[in-house]
């Protein structure tokens, strides 16, 4: 059997930049174990399979190397630019085509725009935000990145770590020094253990580099499914602006993420939230570049 398969840096314009995922787009005939094989082989921190429903719908799976997981942002940006720039989904002229992902963590909306009738950048709906409070174990936190908890923060306010979820669980880890934050020393055994106890993916850590910020800096951590640090994380992303805004960090609606820079990885994120329902609608999204296209025999 084989399968046609595109790696693609994501939430970069440039190769080598962003972050890397696989993506298969008609993935029918594969098993569960199939698919956990390709994602083991291609070794990159998301494999992504896609299942045509119609002409405006796919069930979408996203593997690790080591796991299944219900959502990936990256993932999904990849995924969808893969199709659209190798028209399984038509292009059209100018302006935005909404399609619909079928996921673990629900059914999202996906926007590609298109320019001159090519596209231009792809936006996707994160799940509905959960808020699960502060982090318990705090000491046990803080020695994951041997930091004290006088690293804590936003500007000279103490802000404690909090797990929220738009899609995956994360916890959110403000420090109040972009020196602290691009120098974390990292036990990623130890912060593995303290992530399957708090049943979250990993830590998303961030600074803020002052009032009426448009950029925050970002770095993201989850050994606990097999990926130490990742240059760009969507739903982490869209986790982080829904904790800035609903706290009152964030005055505006719009941030762009700054991650990846300690990985030689830039990658620049683009969120936005809006209220909705009485709630609030999350989207990340940003560009892509495929930087390999071929065939996969299994």
């Amino acid at each position: 059997m084989k399968i046609d398969i595109y790696q693609v840096d994501v939430f970069s314009s440039k190769p080598f930049g962003g972050n890397p995922a696989a993506v298969v787009p008609d993935a029918r005939g594969l098993s569960n174990e199939d698919m956990q094989n390709i994602a083991r082989e291609m070794n990159l921190s998301e494999t992504v399979f896609m299942f045509p429903l119609d002409e405006e719908s796919y069930e979408v799976r996203f593997f690790t190397p080591t796991h299944e997981v219900d959502l990936c942002g990256h993932g999904t940006i990849g995924a969808f630019y893969v199709l659209a720039l190798k028209n399984y989904i038509p292009s059209i002229k100018n302006g935005i085509k909404e399609i619909y992902q079928n996921t673990k963590a629900g059914k999202l909306s996906v926007e590609i725009y298109f320019c001159d009738g090519k596209v231009n950048k792809i936006l996707m709906e994160q799940a509905p935000p959960k808020d699960f409070g502060e982090v318990k174990y705090m000491e046990q936190l803080l020695e994951c990145f041997n930091i004290g908890i006088d690293s804590l923060g936003i500007g000279d306010e103490y802000i404690k770590p909090t797990i929220i979820s738009t899609g995956l669980k994360d916890i959110f880890l403000p420090i109040n020094s972009k020196e602290i934050l691009d120098n974390l020393e990292v036990d990623f055994n130890k912060l593995k253990e303290v992530s399957n106890v708090l049943e979250v993916i990993g830590v998303h850590a961030f600074y803020i580099p002052g009032a009426n910020f448009t950029r925050v800096y970002t770095r993201n951590f989850a050994p606990a499914v097999g990926i130490n640090e990742e240059a760009a994380t969507g739903t982490s992303n869209g986790g982080l602006i829904y904790f800035l805004k609903s706290r009152g960090y964030l005055y505006g609606n719009e941030i762009i993420s700054i991650q990846g820079e300690a990985m030689n990885r830039p990658s620049y994120i683009y969120c936005k939230i809006d209220e909705k329902d009485g709630g609030y609608s999350v989207k990340i999204g940003g560009k892509a570049k495929i930087v390999l296209d071929g065939i996969m025999y299994i």
